[in-house]
């Protein structure tokens, strides 16, 4: 599966009555989706957002990995991209047909992280985020093989960070 662009949850599992997952009460959702100058579309704040906060859940399908290869990739044109997340050895969420979280892109100085609940993923702020800012998590992509130079180049990040570190790729251990 080495050519698979995965959003790999790399938090820890948070119970819902946790301090730290609050979840917003307004039925008006804190974000909007618009273009982004990191890649395509992006996920932005329209409302501040506290440090803890449940922003987004990660939605879609959740299919198995031998399906998700089957259908890998969702773009011909772009065969290291889907909306697959990770969820499990054998599990996945198809997010091509979820909703906005799959907008949300990667950085290496992230302001959310991805919060697996029993097969669940939500987004999460990790501090306060004042409106017009971009959401994003460190996507921390787990691929088999080296990390030459051509594969960072396919996993380029585009984050701007004075912290970026190139790839969207997770350090090998």
């Amino acid at each position: 599966m080495n050519s698979m662009y995965l959003k790999k949850s790399m938090a820890r599992k948070t119970l819902p009555s946790h301090p730290e997952s609050r979840t917003r009460t307004s039925k008006s959702k804190p974000f909007e989706v618009r273009p982004s100058g990191i890649h395509g579309k992006g996920v932005f704040a329209v409302a501040p957002i506290a440090a803890g906060e449940r922003i987004v859940e990660y939605t879609g399908p959740v299919i198995t990995w031998k399906l998700a290869q089957r259908l890998h990739p969702h773009n011909p044109d772009e065969p290291n991209h889907t909306f697959y997340f990770h969820i499990d050895d054998k599990r996945v969420i198809d997010g091509l047909h979820g909703g906005p979280a799959k907008w949300i892109n990667h950085a290496c100085d992230a302001n959310c992280e991805a919060d697996e609940d029993d097969g669940r993923v939500f987004i999460k702020a990790l501090r306060d985020i004042a409106p017009g800012e971009e959401l994003n998590y460190d996507y921390g992509l787990i691929l088999e093989g080296r990390h030459t130079a051509k594969v960072k180049k396919e996993y380029e990040c585009r984050c701007a960070s004075p912290r970026c570190r190139g790839t969207m790729l997770s350090p090998k251990r």
